[in-house]
């Protein structure tokens, strides 16, 4: 089933009741409401007008425990959110995911009448360079929540439970900016995930996240498409700029192709215009395919791409993460076999309307685009980044050598899958 979203350009906010920098909403069932506050009933759906309300499926009616979304419109930016999740009548597990399935927290675990507040800042942005300028996204992205007018929200769980939420604009944390392809970008679908969507979850309310990679990208062409200009047009000094590109410019032929040319020429042109802006320029060398041999070990299949983003980190003195290492090891960590439990690999049948076996040995599912994060934060801790400052407290230092178990790992579905393959490979 593929979900049906509005999709439009700058629409003004309904400042009658929401102000430009501050959205504070009460979706408890008391009578009384905090000043300053709105109160959110099931019968607030969103609307344009309106600006605010319950979004893309029911609301919730308290009875049962089905995942649901909550859009505000907003102007493009960084905002803290707070999410005070828990019920006065029952035990709740909350899982709190923003835009395109971007994760920051998951089985927070609240008591009868107990609370918890989930902090965590989120990046909002639309299609707008300038008035004559926009992104030229893809058809296929015209219905993703990365690209409208609203900042949207979704509490799934095993009872998922939000009493209120604080919305307020920032300008003062640092930003990472996430450039790449389909296995960087935030997947709209189940079973599809991809490590820029999980990364979020790791760290603190005091960095962004702002995922700007789409699927089937070259460094090339996502500068064509004005993705950079885009991410440009918000980058301030002390932000930084993580590059991991390779899959598909492999495939680009003809002459002035190549690794030691146009895809060596685009990523100078990225760390170019980031150091102008005073930001930090990050290298990250492609993700392994699940690519065994005879032998049970990855063989290489990015032909000279990794090396010459290395020599490249090396010429210019720019940090590099080589995740292209790392997950070699994760993967020949797992085996053969046991490997396919962090990709795309499901029987027919597993989720709705696929009628064919999944078998992709490319795109991740949540369990492994979440070890693929830690592995990034790992090559973060390497280079002694220091936004690794912000990491979360329950983070645990991780070896890919020795993998989390794919059976202990706990994911809650989104309501809405996809049963065609992500562009690129």
């Amino acid at each position: 089933m593929k979900k049906t979203l509005l999709f439009g350009m700058a629409i003004a906010i309904c400042t009658s009741t929401l102000s430009a920098q501050s959205y504070k909403f009460d979706f408890t069932n008391s009578k009384k409401v905090k000043e300053g506050y709105i109160k959110v009933t099931s019968a607030d759906r969103y609307s344009e007008d309106k600006g605010y309300g319950y979004d893309l499926q029911a609301s919730p009616d308290g009875k049962t425990n089905a995942p649901f979304f909550f859009s505000v419109q907003v102007p493009d930016g960084n905002y803290h959110v707070t999410a005070v999740v828990g019920n006065k009548k029952k035990a709740s597990i909350t899982c709190v995911r923003g835009e395109s399935r971007r994760l920051f927290f998951e089985g927070i675990a609240t008591g009868k009448k107990k609370f918890a507040n989930c902090e965590f800042t989120i990046n909002k942005r639309n299609t707008r360079i300038s008035d004559k300028e926009h992104v030229r996204i893809k058809a296929r992205e015209r219905g993703k929540l990365n690209w409208d007018d609203k900042l949207t929200f979704e509490f799934n769980g095993e009872w998922p439970a939000l009493s209120e939420l604080v919305i307020e604009k920032v300008e003062n944390v640092p930003t990472i900016f996430l450039c790449g392809n389909s296995t960087v970008v935030d997947q709209d679908y189940e079973p599809w995930a991809s490590w820029g969507q999980i990364i979020p979850r790791f760290f603190n309310d005091q960095v962004c996240f702002a995922n700007y990679a789409e699927s089937g990208e070259s460094a090339n062409t996502f500068i064509a498409a004005g993705r950079l200009k885009k991410a440009l047009s918000q980058m301030k000094k002390g932000d930084y700029i993580f590059m991991e590109f390779g899959h598909n410019d492999q495939k680009q032929k003809g002459p002035g192709k190549g690794a030691y040319y146009s895809y060596m020429t685009s990523l100078k042109t990225f760390i170019d215009e980031a150091r102008a802006r005073g930001a930090h320029p990050v290298l990250v060398t492609p993700t392994q395919r699940r690519s065994f041999g005879p032998d049970g070990k990855i063989k290489d299949t990015h032909e000279d791409y990794p090396e010459a983003m290395r020599w490249l980190a090396a010429k210019e003195n720019i940090p590099l993460i080589d995740l292209n290492e790392m997950t070699r090891t994760f993967y020949e960590a797992m085996g053969v076999e046991e490997s396919k439990k962090a990709f795309v690999h499901y029987p027919a049948g597993t989720y709705p309307n696929q009628t064919k076996d999944f078998a992709d040995n490319t795109h991740f599912n949540p369990y492994g685009a979440y070890e693929i994060a830690k592995c990034i934060i790992e090559g973060m801790k390497k280079l002694n980044l220091p936004i690794i400052q912000h990491l979360r407290e329950d983070y645990v230092t991780y070896n890919p050598a020795q993998p989390d178990d794919w059976n202990t790992f706990q994911w809650y579905d989104s309501p809405f899958t996809e049963t065609e393959k992500p562009d690129g490979n």
